[in-house]
């Protein structure tokens, strides 16, 4: 049920519609529900949301708003992202707190995945 006055529902922009999917489908395991051939929408994954067809990118450098992803193995979910087809636009950096990498998946939306500090110790990874 959703709640009063709390963040609900996220959308985002996708050039390429189907591609965008994919992705999504290959590196984090989403199912969609199509509404029409415009949109596409997710649930289940921590926020509820969507993609709509448009030219736009969703970027941090044109101001927009970044979705954070969270991952018990950094270096794993780094592989996975790689492997689907998102590029990686920061690399892995360590923040108070943890670590984080930003990529871009193909319709050029912008999203981030951290790990904290101590799950990063524990990938084998150097903390710095």
């Amino acid at each position: 049920m959703p709640a009063h006055e709390k963040i609900n529902y996220v959308e985002y922009p996708a050039r390429d519609l189907a591609a965008t999917k994919r992705f999504f489908q290959d590196a984090f395991g989403w199912a969609f529900e199509d509404y029409g051939p415009d949109y596409a929408a997710f649930s289940g994954q921590g926020l509820d949301g969507g993609f709509f067809r448009s030219e736009l990118a969703a970027r941090t450098s044109q101001g927009s708003a970044l979705v954070v992803f969270y991952s018990e193995r950094l270096e794993e979910t780094l592989a996975k992202v790689v492997a689907a087809g998102g590029e990686v636009v920061k690399p892995v950096f360590s923040f108070p707190g943890g670590r984080r990498f930003h990529f871009t998946e193909p319709s050029g939306n912008e999203f981030a995945v951290w790990s904290e500090a101590a799950a990063a110790a524990g990938d084998g990874a150097p903390e710095g």
